[in-house]
């Protein structure tokens, strides 16, 4: 049985400054890095192991899933492009602020986060689902059996979750926050709704 982890990266720049990055690449604050070590430290005393480590390109994914790999003793992560973040299209750089006025009403509010639907020339949360589908069947080419960690961001991996569990990706949105350095468990043997296995305290969404 292959079981597959999905952690989410640290905190980074854009974060703290409520910015929209989707595929901008800024690095991680000083607090993205201890979140980073936080989750390393809950894999660790868990007895977690993985045979290897995916990552996004971008590096707020990327620096999270080495620190993770160092500590677990581990090669350096292999990055697997289609982990890459949604692609925010012209709401890229806009301010988390404003997503209400600029995207109302194909919006979809939540207590911690405002979803913006299909702005001009960004994926939709049906394009994630197909390349959900897509990366989960090339992980379960590489690996039958074992366990592997892909870190990865918020939307694209709400939408490998919802491929996984075949569930609606509107109620997926809703169901729960998937917070800075989070981890979530895909397995036959782990129902969708105990899949959160691992929360931070959050500083912002």
């Amino acid at each position: 049985m292959l079981k597959i982890y999905l952690a989410r990266h640290g905190q980074n720049i854009d974060n703290v400054n409520g910015v929209l990055n989707g595929h901008r690449d800024e690095p991680l604050t000083a607090l993205g890095i201890a979140q980073a070590k936080t989750t390393a430290d809950f894999i660790v005393a868990n007895k977690l192991t993985f045979d290897i480590i995916y990552s996004s390109p971008l590096k707020r994914a990327h620096v999270t899933a080495e620190v993770i790999a160092q500590a677990l003793e581990l090669p350096q992560p292999t990055i697997l492009q289609t982990l890459i973040e949604r692609d925010f299209g012209v709401m890229s750089g806009q301010l988390v602020s404003e997503i209400a006025l600029l995207c109302s009403p194909d919006i979809i509010e939540t207590d911690t986060i405002t979803y913006f639907l299909s702005p001009a020339e960004a994926e939709t949360f049906p394009d994630l689902i197909k390349r959900g589908k897509a990366i989960l069947e090339e992980i379960k080419l590489l690996h039958s059996d074992g366990s592997v960690l892909l870190v990865t961001h918020g939307d694209i991996g709400k939408m490998i979750y919802a491929a996984y569990y075949d569930l609606a990706w509107s109620d997926v949105l809703v169901n729960f926050h998937f917070g800075n350095c989070e981890v979530l468990l895909l397995s036959e043997d782990s129902p969708a709704t105990e899949a959160h296995v691992f929360k931070q305290e959050q500083q912002n969404h």
